[in-house]
């Protein structure tokens, strides 16, 4: 992924958590990153599905985990992840005390029976 058009390293995180789940008092399970903008989406096991559907409406094919102490990368375009890639302007991921699933005080009890599987 390196010299990858879809990865810009120097875009700082759109903020510490799913920006349109942020919006409409909404939570998430995990986090992912967008390579090329830093848009930060939910992933698709949360019920907004926000990364998958700002790489649909935007076609910014690569995020990165934003979860603390992953580095793992997937190409929505290719339908394949990696290891690792590209350092990020940081911060790497959200913060460490941010609970997942998050934000503190919007997750439901029953939460696990709603993820998507």
């Amino acid at each position: 992924m390196t010299g990858n058009p879809a990865i810009d390293p120097t875009v700082a995180p759109s903020g510490t958590g799913c920006v349109e789940c942020l919006a409409t008092n909404g939570w998430w399970f995990h986090l992912r990153r967008c390579a090329l903008c830093g848009h930060v989406g939910c992933c698709d096991s949360s019920q907004g599905q926000h990364a998958t559907a700002h790489y649909k409406a935007t076609g910014h094919p690569v995020v990165q985990s934003f979860e603390p102490g992953e580095e793992w990368f997937w190409d929505y375009a290719a339908n394949k992840g990696r290891e690792s890639g590209p350092l990020l302007a940081p911060p790497g991921s959200h913060p460490e005390e941010q609970p997942a699933p998050g934000p503190a005080g919007r997750v439901p009890a029953n939460w696990v029976e709603l993820l998507h599987r």
